[in-house]
């Protein structure tokens, strides 16, 4: 790990489906070091102290890409060591068991479903909506109330009743919906934080500070979902 006040290594995920400049930027402002990864090989030789997941596409494809690139035993195995993770939209809904939108299995790390914005004025839900936070958490630290942020996903994780205490915040675009979870290492949001300005600067900066500080470190028994994982 980090020592205190050092900068940590994050390691973010590429599969193949997105630009990640913004978020590399992002954590780059906020007092992160940033690798790229695109294979199991490459993470495990990162020597990362948290891992970002960020999100373009759909669940199937991205699977796909991940099990190709031999990466998701080894993002489930991160997980359940307790190490830092932070999910960012298509990144948080993958932690569920599957996905309504193309039928995908996902990694399970938690019970629940993505699932279709029910009730949405519009869809996709594109623009900035309120994040209202359930708890406190540090995650949120020095970010006022009902702050608005970026949001571009038309489906979004349903926490099982089991899992249900993992739910940080929710967002409402017709029904309310899941927008940000926690739970001992593992975070996850469903809106862009890279793209949500100030506030979502310093969400950033809040997690890697609580990744420079080790306060992560629990373990995290990955969900064994009733439909295996496979390629």
């Amino acid at each position: 790990m980090t020592a205190a006040g050092g900068e940590p290594l994050i390691a973010v995920v590429d599969y193949g489906a997105g630009n990640l400049v913004s978020i590399d930027q992002a954590l780059t402002t906020v007092g992160a070091r940033v690798v790229v990864v695109r294979s199991g090989d490459e993470l495990e030789a990162s020597g990362a102290d948290a891992l970002v997941v960020p999100g373009v596409g759909a669940a199937a494809p991205t699977m796909d890409r991940l099990f190709g690139a031999d990466l998701v035993s080894p993002i489930k195995g991160w997980i359940a060591d307790g190490r830092p993770y932070l999910g960012i939209c298509l990144g948080l809904q993958l932690l569920f068991e599957g996905s309504d939108e193309d039928g995908a299995t996902t990694l399970g790390v938690l019970r629940g479903r993505t699932v279709e914005l029910e009730d949405a004025p519009t869809l996709p839900h594109i623009g900035w909506n309120q994040v209202e936070r359930r708890n406190a958490h540090p995650l949120f630290d020095g970010i006022r109330p009902s702050a608005d942020f970026y949001f571009v996903h038309s489906y979004a994780g349903a926490p099982a009743a089991a899992d249900e205490a993992a739910a940080l915040a929710d967002t409402t675009h017709g029904r309310p919906f899941v927008s940000a979870i926690a739970v001992e290492g593992l975070f996850g949001v469903q809106f862009h934080p890279e793209r949500s300005g100030t506030d979502g600067l310093r969400l950033l900066a809040n997690f890697v500070a609580i990744v420079r500080s080790g306060a992560a470190t629990a373990g995290r028994n990955a969900v064994t979902s009733s439909t295996e994982v496979h390629a």
